[in-house]
Formats: structure tokens, sequence, C-alpha cells
């Protein structure tokens, strides 16, 4: 039964007169204004608008559309275009009274409790399109029901950095998604979100200056890329012609501002909300694509080669935005996708984002095109047969070329798991053993290694100069050695080949000593065992060391153009080489086969080769980067160098002549303080890489240099990003690592997180979380 929509207005005004408040007059307009729509014949709509509205209002208001459903009344749109004088609980109270009329919500001047927003996404609502502007939303997790939402717009929600894999489960009918002006910058986890999305059609993360909505720009189905319609564009906006300079210096400014933002304090950000980020806004927000047709005289900067083929004028952009071949990795991971930043994307557009998305990134681990189950890939072992997606005519040929190879399978099992995964686990080891300090103080983590033949152990060595072992898997400790007289930080550790419960350790003091494990385990919470260690002679202002294939030898360096040979048996130095390099050798690194071949990294920009059985006059090769080398390292097989130099560059040389294999073209910040690290992991298969200013960690294909992920690591209980001191690969277990972090907070807090790509999940300890790390160093491997 349906009433005439006049009978709301008297319901209203008894439900006013229950509650003992006037009635709203703009309320009333808008309840007049329905009626006489359904007089003209138009769609009965119900307008309620908050800015009206004060917090009295809302007890009548929400009994009447309790049972608005019972009047002739075909939507309802809630709307706030300024800040609220009412309750935000009565807010929510109100879009839920409407149930299934409720047609739009746009909220975007709220300024909404965490709470609220929890309870919210957690509930979800019936409307057809949603507009929320929210500094309190970091983490998009909207879990609840939206199953009749086709259109959403999280324009300026300035805190927002992630989205969560499951956010839009359940948004079946969402075609139009907007989020311009957010913090956003993953792509990995990006696309794991969107791909839960089957009716995304419109996409932007930032929007061209003349569109409102996400459709297509008008201007660019008209060929904007036309000198006469650009010329249009800067006349109808009231923009004069700018200069080339002016356009570059710009586009400078454009990207420096989002370095800042991504590594801001949250809650500075936070603060500035919309409008800190319309300043962002200068005609120099451009993508253009690299094209030879490009009107000269307005020749943009480039970013990077995008396949928007016609003028295109941006603004708002989210920092995903700068990432490199973002919108050609945007395109081929969502077929369905009709446009893009007010872009059409075209047939044309869609072939070259797949082209690139082939040369420069890997879906899968090990080249595996299409996701498997792991139930489907130990169903593959046990039965001998090849991947069942093959089509017929090729699943003979592929059953016979996988059993050629012993690593099929698990490589399958990995690349399974991994894309299944699109965050992965995180345990804080260093936690394991802050009970055996003394006190109230907690072990503060410098320098870590995984052991060499027991899967289960890993030293580290502290700020304050103890050694300690961890059993990392069972979560105890294994041994720990309390400092010896004046703390210094242990900055080189390295386990013996031969006798694997050896471990020597350096510190900044330049003090060298060789540690018997065995002899340095607790016998109490309160007691430790520890026999003297051998003492070697001191090399002053080391940073890195490194023992030979043999355990006769041990390499030290520092922040000084000297190297030192020590020999491991006599304690005795054998060999002190001065001006290898014109400036300090941060990494010196013996290969892992050859007990006689040596490689130094200096902040010279130079990496050199040295055979020890000659005398180090000339180097066997000399290779240079562009900026100064933080680290190398051997692959396992010694057939390669990985070379990390400062912001970011990291390359691959031959180490049997130093020639470039692999320049991985990781981007840069533009700081001279980042300090790179990169390891191999899965043997020598992939490459992970991160920088002490930066929270990511990188995994690229070593022969290809093709990106497989990049995981941003944040402390889940300050939602504060996690800096990247050092990291390495787990020797033992593919896929696997761990991190040594800090926290952009100022604190003498270090932790080593244990990284498992494998597996989703969040921190083991949460609360450990929330304390803060020291400053990054930016010496030693």
């Amino acid at each position: 039964m349906s009433f005439d929509i006049s009978s709301i207005v008297a319901r209203y005004l008894n439900s006013c007169k229950l509650h003992e408040v006037l009635p709203n007059a703009a309320l009333l307009s808008e309840l007049y204004k329905a009626s006489m729509q359904k007089k003209v014949q138009q769609r009965r709509t119900l307008l309620v608008s908050l800015d009206e509205l004060e917090d009295v209002d809302m007890s009548p208001l929400v009994d009447v559309l309790l049972k608005i459903h019972l009047f002739d009344v075909d939507a309802v749109d809630v709307l706030c275009t300024s800040p609220l004088a009412v309750k935000q609980e009565s807010v929510v109270s109100l879009v839920r009274a409407v149930n299934s009329t409720l047609r739009t919500v746009d909220l975007q001047d709220m300024l909404f409790k965490k709470e609220i927003l929890w309870d919210l996404f957690q509930s979800g609502l019936n409307c057809q399109s949603l507009k929320l502007r929210s500094t309190e939303i970091q983490k998009l997790n909207m879990v609840g029901s939206f199953m009749q939402l086709d259109t959403l717009n999280l324009d300026f929600c300035s805190s927002l950095t992630n989205l969560e894999r499951d956010c839009f489960a359940c948004m079946p009918k969402l075609m139009r998604l907007s989020i311009c002006g957010t913090r956003i910058a993953d792509l990995w986890t990006t696309r794991a979100a969107l791909t839960r999305l089957p009716s995304l059609t419109e996409l932007r993360f930032q929007n061209c200056i003349c569109c409102k909505d996400t459709g297509p720009c008008l201007a660019s189905s008209n060929g904007a890329g036309s000198p006469a319609s650009v010329g249009n564009l800067f006349s109808t906006y009231g923009f004069k012609r700018i200069n080339q300079d002016s356009l570059n210096d710009s586009a400078d400014k454009v990207s420096n501002h989002f370095e800042g933002i991504l590594s801001s304090d949250p809650s500075f950000v936070a603060k500035s909300g919309r409008a800190d980020l319309q300043h962002e806004v200068s005609f120099g927000d451009f993508h253009v694509q690299e094209r030879d047709d490009c009107p000269e005289d307005i020749n943009l900067k480039l970013r990077d080669r995008s396949v928007v083929s016609k003028m295109y004028l941006s603004c708002h952009p989210s920092p995903i935005c700068f990432e490199k071949y973002y919108r050609e990795y945007i395109i081929a991971s969502l077929p369905h996708l009709e446009v893009l930043d007010n872009f059409p994307i075209r047939k044309l557009d869609r072939e070259l984002a797949n082209t690139v998305f082939s040369q420069y990134y890997e879906y899968l681990p090990y080249k595996r095109q299409r996701k498997e189950n792991v139930a489907s890939v130990l169903h593959m072992r046990e039965t001998g047969r090849g991947n069942v997606y093959h089509s017929k005519s090729s699943r003979i040929k592929e059953a016979v070329s996988c059993r050629k190879s012993p690593y099929f399978y698990s490589r399958s099992l990995c690349a399974a798991k991994l894309g299944s995964s699109a965050s992965p686990s995180l345990h804080i080891l260093s936690n394991i053993s802050n009970n055996i300090k003394e006190g109230s103080g907690s072990l503060r983590p410098r320098q870590f290694e995984y052991h060499p033949t027991n899967p289960s152990l890993m030293a580290f060595g502290t700020l304050d100069g103890e050694v300690v072992v961890v059993n990392h898997d069972a979560g105890n400790t294994f041994s720990y050695t309390p400092l010896f007289g004046v703390t210094n930080s242990i900055l080189g550790l390295c386990w013996l080949n031969k006798n694997p419960f050896k471990l020597l350790a350096g510190s900044d003091n330049g003090s060298l000593r060789l540690y018997d494990i065995n002899d340095t385990s607790p016998k109490s919470e309160t007691s430790y065992s520890s026999s003297s260690p051998a003492v070697f002679e001191k090399f002053e202002q080391l940073t890195s060391l490194h023992v030979n294939s043999t355990d006769d030898q041990f390499v030290t360096s520092g922040y000084s153009k000297k190297v030192a040979i020590y020999d491991i048996c006599s304690g005795e130095r054998l060999h002190l080489f001065s001006d290898m390099h014109q400036e300090p050798i941060n990494v010196a690194k013996f290969a892992h086969h050859s007990p006689n071949l040596l490689a130094t990294s200096s902040f010279d920009r130079d990496v050199k080769l040295w055979d020890l059985r000659q005398m180090p006059n000339r180097p066997c090769y000399t290779a240079s980067s562009s900026r100064g080398n933080v680290m190398v390292c051997f692959s396992p097989d010694d057939l390669y160098l990985l070379v990390s130099a400062v912001d970011n560059e990291v390359k691959q040389l031959l180490s049997v002549d130093g020639r470039l294999q692999t320049d991985f073209r990781i981007a840069s910040t533009g700081s001279a303080h980042n300090y790179t690290r990169s390891y191999y992991m899965n043997g020598r298969d992939y490459v992970i890489s991160g920088s002490s200013d930066e929270s990511i960690v990188r995994i690229c294909c070593a022969q290809t240099g093709r990106r497989l992920r990049d995981y941003y690591l944040e402390d889940r209980a300050l939602e504060s990003p996690i800096l990247v001191q050092s990291l390495r690969s787990d020797p033992f277990r593919h896929f696997h690592m761990a991190v040594l972090a800090s926290y952009m907070r100022p604190s003498s807090r270090r932790d080593i997180i244990k990284v498992t790509l494998l597996e989703s999940g969040q921190y083991g300890d949460k609360d450990s979380m929330s304390k803060d790390c020291c400053n990054p160093y930016g010496y030693g491997g």
C-alpha cells in the first residue's frame, strides 16, 4: 500500500509535535517540491540537505524516513556541502532509515570520527552513489554490503594510503570510482583491490581539469590534441600560453610536492586536508605521450611514456600517478576498464599497455601467466600433468617439458601462493630477545645475517654492541653476548662457512671479534655463559667485513680508502691496502666460490674486482655508477655482481668482465641520503631492493629486470611508514626475507621484521609496532 507524498508532510508535522520541536522550514520546502514533481509527471525525489538542519531536527526526520517506503517517493538524496551542526551518529541513523529508497549520499564536507567511519564501512549502505571526504580514512576497508552502489567518490581523502584487498568485495555494481588527491601509491595492492570490481568501467586517480565526474572528457573526444583545441582550453580556463621552462618548473613542483606527502607524517597530512592539496593544482600537471606529432610549442617534460595520445590536462593526482608506466599498468590489469583519469581507453591504448606491461612487469613469478590455486598445483604434481590451463594441443608438450625441470612444481606453488597474497605476513624478530636485557631497555638491531646452514638461526648486532643469535622459527634466543666495555654499534657480521657456529663481528670503533655461539648460550633469563672471543687488530672506521669461502681470511673496509686482509687462524693482519678508491669503501665482499676474488664498492662511484693472488695495484676491472655506491655482492654462483648506488640505482654486472647485464631502472627520489641496498633472493632468480628514505621493498626478476612486486611496509598501530635500512633474503625459503626497519618518528628503536610474501597477514605483535625507531644510517651493508 502506497500513500500520496503529501501525506508525508502531515506525518512530519505530527512527528515534530511528538518530539516537541518546531518544523524545519527548509525541509518542509523540499517536501512540497517533491509533491509538485508528481503533478508534472517527474521522478519523485526527496532532497535532504543536512546544511539546513540542526540536531533537534534529526529525530522527527528519522521517524518519517523510517516509513518512507510507504509513501509515493522514488528516491531520497542526502547532501552535505558545509560543516555540520548535527551529531554524526544522527546522520548515520538517517541514511540507514531511508534504506532501499536511498539514492545519493554526498557527505564530502563532514569531519567523520574514526569509529563512525568504521561502523559505516562495516555495515554498508543501500545507496547508488556515495561521496565521502575525510582525513580520518587511512586504510579503505569497506567490507559491508554496498550491493546497489554504482558510483563511489573518495576525492581529497588526503590520509588514504592503501586499498585493502577485499575493500570492494561487496560492490558488484560499482561502475565509477574516483580517488583523486589521496596518498595512494602502491600499484600492486591497488590492482588487487580493483580486480574485485567486475563492473568497473570508469576510474580516476587524477581528474581532467575540465571534468567533474569520472566519464570521458569531451575535449579528448573532440581532438584535444590539436593546436586549436589546446588553445581553446587555454582561453576557456583563463590561462595564458606558458613557455616550456614554466611547465617544467611546474611539473617539478608537483613531483616534489607528492614526494613530500609520501615522506610526511600522516597526522600532518590529515591536518592540511583539502586546502593543502588544492595548492598542487597548476598548469604543469600534464601527462602527455611522447609523440613525434606533439606540438613543438608545448613540448612538455615527461614523467614517463604514457599511452595517452592526446593533450591531457590533469590535476589533483594521487602519488600512484607518478609511478612509471602507471597508466599502462592499470589498463593492462583491468581489461574491462573503459575510461581512466577522464581519458577514454582505445583499442590501440590497450594493445600498447599490454606490450609495456609484458616488457616491464611480471604478473606472477617465474613467467606464470595464469593464477592457479595450491590444490590444483599439488594435483598436477601427484598426477605428473602440466598446466591444466593450456590448450589441448599443447597439453602433452607442456607435460613433457615440465618433467624436464626439477623446479617446475615448487615454482608453480610459489606463483600460486604469491598470486593469492596481496600483502605479506610480517613478524617482528627483535622482540624475541627483549626480555634478556637488564632493566627496561630493549635491543636495538643494527646489522643481521641468516645462518648459512641452519634454517632456523639468525644473528644480529645492536647499536649498543651486543651480539644476539635467535631461533626465528621457534621464537626464542639461542645465544646472547653482552657488550664488552665501551658501547659501540655492530656494523659488520659474517658467519664462517666451514665452522658455522663461529661468527665474526665488527663495530664502528674498529674492534673485531670472533665468537663461538655455543659458548654464549643462555643459561637462564639473567645468566649467560660467554667465553672470551678471539680478538683481532682494530680496523678504524669499519663499516663492513666478509669471510672468504675457505674461512682462512676475512676482509674489512670502512669510512676510509683502506682495505685490510686478516688471517683468521693466527689473528694477524696480513695486508693493509691504501687508496684502492678515491672515496670511502663502504662494502667489500669475497666471491662465494673463489677465496681470492674480492669486489669493492665505493662512494667514488666505482666498483672494482680484485684478485688477491696478484698484488692489488690494479683491479681486474672497474665499473662505474652515476652516484656513490652503497654496496656490492656476488650472486650465489658468482656469475654476477649486484651493485647498489645511492637513490635506487641498481645494476647487475657480469662478474667476469664487469659488463652491464641488467639495469633495474628503479625511480630515484632525488635524495642524496637515500642509501639503497639490494640482495639476491631465491638463489639468483630475483633481486630485492630497499632504501633508507623509503618504506618500499621492490622485487625484480634478476635476468630481465621486470618488476614483480613493490611492498609498502607500514606500522599498522601508528599507521606510519617503516623505512628500510637493510634487508636479506632467507637462503632456505623462497620469497621469505627479513628487513631492518626504522620509523619516521624520532626514536631510538629499530626492529628486524620477518617478511613472508607467500602468506597474507598482519604484524606478529601489533602492540610492538606502536613504538618508534631511530633515524637511518647510511653506512654498512
